[in-house]
């Protein structure tokens, strides 16, 4: 089984990076949001601080509808990951003991 190789552009990498800028965020937790692997956030994270990735917007930031519409993708993940959760525990603590 092959895996394909996810490109992000460098729109998604500088608005990631700077949410971890923010403070009181965690790279983990920020990674869990928008779906992607915790080292990858933290090697773009690395690289901007190195200069080696050029973050600096070359073209306008998408309008406020589209990073809505990305925040509701994001929590719909989430909240469906956790119904498939509890739908598994009900499951396993339904059966009849015998």
């Amino acid at each position: 089984m092959t895996r394909t190789r996810r490109s992000f552009t460098d729109e998604f990498k500088r608005e990631a990076v700077k949410l971890c800028k923010q403070p009181g965020t965690t790279v983990t937790h920020i990674a869990r949001d928008l779906g992607i692997q915790t080292s990858v956030l933290r090697r773009w994270v690395t690289q901007e601080r190195g200069g080696v990735l050029d973050l600096r917007p070359n073209r306008p930031l998408r309008s406020e509808a589209a990073t809505e519409v990305e925040r509701l993708q994001r929590e719909l993940r989430r909240v469906t990951t956790e119904r498939d959760i509890l739908k598994k525990a009900l499951g396993y603590f339904a059966k009849d003991p015998q």
